[in-house]
C-alpha cells in the first residue's frame, strides 16, 4: 500500500498540466490511444497481434533497428536487463570464458542484484574504478582471458560520461586484438551521437552486440532490442524464452518504440543542444551546480544545497501550487553534506520552458527546501 506521500505525490504529477523534463506525463489511457492511433495512421489494416514475438510491428521494429544500428539480426526483448544479459551469456557460451569485463559502476553491478551471476554463472570483473570511462589502457591491466567486455554509453552512475570516439575506437581495437567479444551497452546511444561526431551505425560497428532502449529518449513505455551477428541473436532469441520475456504478445511495445523512432529519434540532437544551454544558465545562475560541464548527452546532473528529502516534498508542493510537475525522479543527498542531486534529463516537455524560467523554478525548490519559501 502507497504511503500518504507517495498517494499525494502521485496525485500531484497526475494534475500537473506542465512538465519540466523528459517528454513529460502520460497517464494510461492517454498512452494506448495515442499508440492506437498511430497503428491506425500508418498501417493500411490494423493487423493481428504478434504471435510470441513474430508477427506484424515486432518484425518491422527489429528490422529497422538491425538497419539503423548496421548489424545483420535483431531482437525485441521487454526489458534492457534480459537484452543484455541474453548477450554476455551468449557470448560467454561461444568463448568458454564465465568472466565479464566491466566497470565498477556498470548497470549490471549496481542495479541486477547480481543477476549474471545468480542466473549464468558469470563472474563480473572491474576493468576500471575511478568515475570516468573504460579506456584501452585499463584493458591492458587485466591479464586472465574475459568472455566480453561491455561498456555503458554513457555511463550513468558517474553522470552520463562518455569517451571520446578515438577512446572508444582504441577500446574496440584492443578488445578484438585480445578475441574479446565486445558489447555495447546503448542504452542510450542515440542521445551520445553528438558528442561521439559519429552516427549511430558507426558507433554500433565497434561492438560485437549493441542493445538499444526503448524506453528513454525514445519514449516508449518498457521494452529494449538486442542486435547483432545472427547467429548470436538467434541464440538471445532462446535466452528470451528461457527468461519467461517470450510474452503471447510484444505489439504494444514494438508499437511504441516505432513510434519514438519517428517521434523522438530525429529531435534527440535538439534535445542535446538545448540541455547544453539550459545547463549553462544554471551555472551561470549561482542557484545550483551541473555535471558534466557541459552536458554531454540530453541528461546532466543539478545539484543544489538543499536535503534531498526536503527537496523531493517541496516538488510535490511546488507541483500542487502551480500544475507545474518537475522532478519525476527523486533528489538523492550527495558525498558533500548539505547537498542534493537529480537527474535533468531534457526532452519534448523541456523545450517548451525559457533557460530563466528554469533557474528560478530551481531557485523555488531550493527556497521551499530551506524554508526560504512558503511550503
Amino acid at each position: 500500500m502507497a504511503s500518504p506521500f507517495a498517494a499525494r505525490r502521485d496525485a500531484a504529477q497526475l494534475a500537473a498540466t506542465r512538465d519540466l523534463t523528459g517528454h513529460g506525463h502520460k497517464t494510461q489511457a492517454a498512452w494506448l490511444r495515442e499508440l492506437a492511433d498511430w497503428i491506425e495512421e500508418t498501417s493500411e489494416t490494423d493487423p493481428l497481434p504478434d504471435r510470441r514475438g513474430s508477427g506484424a510491428q515486432v518484425t518491422d521494429l527489429e528490422d529497422e533497428v538491425a538497419e539503423l544500428l548496421g548489424k545483420p539480426a535483431a531482437v525485441l526483448m521487454p526489458s534492457g536487463i534480459m537484452a543484455q544479459q541474453a548477450a554476455l551469456r551468449s557470448w560467454a557460451d561461444r568463448s568458454g570464458h564465465n568472466t565479464i569485463g566491466m566497470h565498477a559502476k556498470s548497470h549490471f553491478l549496481v542495479y541486477e542484484l547480481d543477476a549474471l551471476r545468480e542466473l549464468h554463472g558469470l563472474r563480473p570483473v572491474v576493468v576500471t574504478e575511478p568515475p570516468r570511462p573504460t579506456l584501452a589502457s585499463d584493458l591492458e591491466q587485466i591479464p586472465g582471458p574475459l568472455g566480453a567486455l561491455t561498456v555503458e554509453l554513457p555511463l550513468r552512475d558517474c553522470g552520463h560520461v562518455l569517451p571520446s570516439w578515438d577512446e572508444l575506437a582504441e577500446l574496440s581495437a584492443a578488445a578484438r586484438k585480445r578475441d574479446v567479444p565486445f558489447h555495447i551497452d546503448g542504452a542510450r546511444l542515440w542521445e551520445s551521437v553528438p558528442f561521439l561526431g559519429h552516427s549511430g551505425d558507426q558507433i554500433a560497428e565497434l561492438g560485437d552486440s549493441v542493445y538499444i532502449s526503448l524506453y528513454k529518449g525514445l519514449g516508449g513505455p518498457a521494452g529494449a532490442v538486442l542486435a547483432g551477428p545472427d547467429d548470436l541473436i538467434a541464440d538471445a532469441r532462446r535466452w528470451r524464452h528461457r527468461h519467461g520475456g517470450n510474452l503471447p504478445s510484444l505489439f504494444p511495445i514494438a508499437v511504441a518504440g516505432r513510434l519514438g523512432l519517428r517521434k523522438y529519434l530525429p529531435q534527440i540532437n535538439k534535445y542535446v543542444d538545448y540541455a547544453r544551454e539550459v545547463a549553462g544558465a544554471i551555472d551561470a545562475s549561482g542557484v545550483a551546480v551541473t555535471f558534466p560541464v557541459p552536458p554531454q548527452t540530453n541528461t546532466f546532473r543539478v545539484f543544489l544545497a538543499a536535503p534531498a528529502e526536503a527537496l523531493n516534498i517541496a516538488v510535490v508542493t511546488y507541483a500542487e501550487a502551480t500544475g507545474i510537475w518537475s522532478f519525476p525522479r527523486d533528489f538523492h543527498d550527495t558525498e558533500v553534506p548539505g547537498w542534493a542531486m537529480a537527474e535533468f534529463i531534457v526532452g519534448e516537455a523541456t523545450l517548451g520552458w525559457q533557460p530563466g524560467e528554469i533557474v528560478e523554478l530551481l531557485r523555488n525548490l531550493r527556497d521551499r527546501a530551506t524554508g526560504g519559501a512558503a511550503v
